[in-house]
């Protein structure tokens, strides 16, 4: 505060009575009043410190003084138990340290939009008698920066009876609409003190595979938001390698400060606000607090405007990435409670996954563990709990994210959608998940699902390849959520494809026949898919498979191709790659029964390098191809 002193020396001679005694300061304090307390990393420590010593000393000054807050670090002393009658916590979102108070009825919970917030302290209907705050000390033009909390308390400092101010030094200096002058504060407390930080969690395993599969959604040049918590470190850890990205989002963190100090985040491509990362508070640790002040590539807005869906949406290629606690087979989602214990608030993400839903080119992202910490709850589920809080709706979420992959629900119906989830459920509850969704008619009545390790889906034998015409492709082995787009590639197939692949012109394939080829034992057939994207869906462009024969070491194949990607080399990529999963199961070779009008698959046949036997009979030629070292 020595470098400030000057300055906060003419302010005094200038305005003597804010900086009266705190003693005097909280007389301006009287029963029922409604009492606002900054956010989380910018809650006033020792301001609300020095009210608790007030109280202490005055028990009677007054009673039943309601404090309004987003989110508390814990430090507030108004919540312990010796300040009951004087003090009664009502948060916008429930945190780990009013969790316990707000389930026992000891606190209260008011579950709103935060973006709606301001609105209602504007309007009046939650009014404001004094509000206790934090900020920047006041330039020479007497205007202060509330730094890390704009969020709701811009609104607050501009409709409260009376505002106290802690000006702290350590509080950074944010650009945006983050200023208050120093003429509208009624009481100034200088004291200097380290901001409250926010330790980012570590991430662990699990939340670097779910990481790894959000990176694969987020394209160069996307505009993001991210929450917070280990799964969100991680996920912003995994995109270090992209270009051009934007940030539009409510949280601040250390993870953000970093890709803009890499050079990921630039802001560039950002539809409105251009070169700007956005937000509206931030929790994180001292190098970030330094990284923001004065560094105008950063501006912090209130809550009305980042989240806002109006404004959210007007950025083109938007995408939410938000965490869920639960989410249904239909693709209901939960973030607020836990049947019915509330745990945590509606908070921004529904802000953010409308406004994203809303954008041009917007994506939404919903990531989660499987399973509940101890493992022994599964975090897809048949139907939202019982008196749970359904925080996003079923056409707010594009992808779900698991540490088993990635669920697209999107335009899907619900025993699409089913499938998907189930598919990226802990193997463990997938065949009780199944069981269930049979039941409640969400799937079909003879869904096929293979038990145990033999079913699961062989995530590592995800390969990329470019054809010899530069086509890329992804080869993936089949999943039992793929059924629907099976089923379209093999219906846009012509009848020539289609008899050859068939040796019969298969004008219907039904669902008994197309499970058979996704729902597989993969220690005893293989199916791989050639897969390009059609925008954000997959298309399937190409099929290879095989499927293991008696006791001869060996695997009928069988490859299809759609007909307006032939004589690309998919085909070539397809055998190449199921000759090299085959001989990785000890397969000695491949046999196939090929239409002798087949030329494409012989010529294939003859160029694979294997060496191949054949014999024909009523025009189907037999193919034995035994694999060379």
């Amino acid at each position: 505060m020595e470098r400030y002193a000057p300055l906060l020396d003419s302010f005094r001679e200038m305005y003597p009575a804010k900086f009266s005694e705190e003693k005097e300061i909280f007389k301006c304090i009287h029963r029922g009043d409604r009492l606002f307390v900054s956010t989380g990393c910018g809650e006033p420590q020792y301001l609300m410190a020095a009210l608790a010593r007030y109280v202490d000393d005055n028990p009677k000054a007054f009673f039943d003084a309601e404090v309004l807050q987003v989110w508390t670090m814990g430090v507030a002393p108004y919540a312990e138990s010796r300040f009951l009658r004087n003090f009664r916590h009502n948060s916008f979102f429930v945190g780990d340290s009013t969790r316990e108070a707000v389930n026992a009825g000891l606190a209260d919970y008011t579950p709103i939009f935060l973006s709606q917030v301001p609105d209602l302290f504007n309007r009046g209907m939650v009014p404001i008698d004094v509000a206790l705050i934090q900020a920047s000390p006041p330039d020479r033009n007497g205007f202060m920066s509330l730094g890390v909390s704009v969020d709701i308390t811009k609104a607050a400092v501009e409709c409260a009876r009376t505002v106290i101010c802690q000006v702290n030094s350590n509080m950074p200096r944010v650009h945006g609409d983050a200023f208050i002058n120093i003429e509208d504060m009624d009481y100034l407390v200088p004291h200097d003190e380290p901001l409250l930080e926010y330790a980012p969690t570590i991430p662990d395993e699990l939340a670097h595979s779910i990481g790894e599969y959000v990176a694969r959604i987020v394209e160069d040049g996307d505009t993001i938001q991210v929450g917070y918590g280990s799964i969100p470190n991680a996920i912003i850890a995994n995109l270090r390698d992209k270009k051009h990205l934007g940030v539009h989002t409510e949280l601040f963190s250390d993870g953000i400060a970093d890709l803009m100090k890499q050079g990921v985040i630039d802001n560039s491509r950002k539809s409105i606000d251009r070169g700007k990362t956005v937000a509206s508070f931030c929790m994180a640790t001292e190098s970030t607090y330094a990284f923001m002040s004065d560094n105008p590539s950063i501006e912090f807005r209130p809550i009305d405007y980042t989240n806002s869906p109006l404004v959210i949406s007007q950025n083109d290629n938007m995408v939410a990435i938000n965490s869920a606690l639960s989410v249904d087979l239909t693709g209901q989602a939960s973030a607020e409670s836990i049947g019915h214990v509330f745990y945590s608030g509606i908070g921004g993400q529904a802000d953010f996954m409308r406004g994203a839903v809303l954008a041009k080119g917007g994506r939404t992202i919903l990531v989660l563990p499987s399973v509940t910490a101890d493992g022994k709850t599964s975090r897809i589920v048949p139907f939202i709990e019982e008196g749970a809080g359904v925080t996003l709706t079923r056409g707010d979420v594009h992808y779900v994210v698991t540490e088993y992959g990635i669920a697209y629900l999107h335009g899907q119906n619900i025993r699409q959608r089913a499938m998907e989830l189930i598919s990226i459920a802990h193997p463990d509850f997938r065949e009780r998940l199944i069981d269930e969704a049979r039941e409640r008619n969400l799937i079909y009545a003879d869904q096929v699902f293979v038990t145990g390790k033999e079913g699961e889906y062989p995530e590592e034998l995800e390969r990329y390849r470019t054809t010899r015409t530069g086509l890329e492709v992804l080869l993936r082995p089949v999943r039992m959520s793929d059924e629907p787009l099976l089923k379209d590639f093999f219906y846009s197939l012509s009848d020539k494809s289609n008899y050859r692949r068939f040796i019969t012109l298969r004008r219907y394939l039904p669902h008994e026949v197309l499970q058979r080829m996704t729902a597989i034992d993969f220690t005893r057939e293989m199916v791989i898919l050639a897969v390009v994207h059609d925008g954000e869906k997959e298309k399937f462009v190409g099929v290879g498979q095989y499927v293991i024969t008696g006791d001869t070491h060996t695997a009928e194949i069988a490859l299809a191709v759609r007909d307006e990607y032939q004589q690309q080399g998919i085909g070539t990529e397809l055998l190449a790659y199921l000759s090299q999963v085959a001989k990785r199961q000890g397969l000695l070779g491949f046999t196939a029964d090929v239409l002798g009008e087949n030329r494409p698959v012989m010529k294939l046949l003859d160029k694979s390098g294997f060496g191949v036997q054949k014999s024909a009979e009523e025009g189907v030629s037999y193919l034995k191809a035994t694999f060379k070292d």
